[in-house]
Formats: C-alpha cells, structure tokens, sequence
C-alpha cells in the first residue's frame, strides 16, 4: 500500500462540482492500494500517516506530525500510484487491488482515521476527483507498507 504525502496549507476534493472533503492545513495523502494489501498492511500504513514527522517544531526542524500538531488529514484514493511504469508508454495497472478490494481497504483506512484524529476528511472512492492544494514547502513524501513491515 502507498501513501503519498504531501504537506499542504490547505486542500479539497470536488466530485461534479460538489465539495466533498476539505482542510485548512495538515497532509493531503494520496492513497494507492495493490491486490496483495490487507487490513493489516492498511492499519500499518495509516500509523505511519499520523506518525509521520513533517510540520516544524520550535527549532524550524521537520521534527513534528500531524498528529502532534493537530492539523487536518485529507485521504484521497489514487489507484495510479501503483501502476508499473517500468516499460512502453502505457501504465500497467496488474498490481492494483480489484476496485471490490480498494473500496473495502480505503473504507477501513478512513474508519480508523476517523477513530484515532479529529480532522479527517476524504475523496470518493472509484469516481472521477478534482483535487485542490496549496503545498506548504513543498514537502512530499512517498511512503510504502508491505506485509514485509
């Protein structure tokens, strides 16, 4: 599973021109998930989120996350972050988790984010995004949880 972090000072998700989630500052976390990945690898994943140090302590040093700092968290499902980009000019999408199995650990990463911080928000799963932010930095990071972990 992947989570591609980006520090923003604010940012939000439209679906047909309805806003659907939005946060001043905190993280904007591209969310990709692949067939092998399990509540387990999700849970594991979501922990490195909250934990993740990336908003400046007192010393302007990257030494402090979002929970911490009690900003926002913005979870968007992004199944092209798993794509094999290795050979030709066209995406392979082999490893991406069945739309079935996507739905089902998003939910379960966007319950538990709900039960452990006070500002989550999140994109729609399977449907067409405009997402919107300001990066603060920019700072982003690509974070990857295996069963490996």
């Amino acid at each position: 599973m992947i989570g591609l972090l980006q520090r923003v000072s604010e940012a939000s998700v439209h679906v047909d021109g309805e806003l659907v989630g939005c946060i001043d500052q905190g993280l904007l976390v591209f969310v990709g998930i692949e067939r092998k990945d399990t509540k387990a690898i999700a849970a594991r994943l979501l922990e490195r989120i909250l934990g993740y140090r990336v908003f400046a302590d007192d010393s302007g040093r990257m030494n402090l996350s979002v929970r911490d700092v009690g900003a926002g968290l913005l979870l968007v499902p992004q199944f092209t972050l798993v794509a094999d980009t290795r050979k030709g000019a066209r995406p392979s999408f082999s490893h991406a988790a069945s739309p079935e199995l996507g739905r089902e650990l998003f939910a379960e990463i966007l319950v538990r984010a709900r039960q452990c911080h006070e500002s989550v928000a999140a994109g729609v799963f399977g449907v067409d995004m405009q997402v919107s932010l300001l990066n603060n930095g920019p700072v982003t990071f690509w974070l990857q949880v295996s069963a490996a972990d």
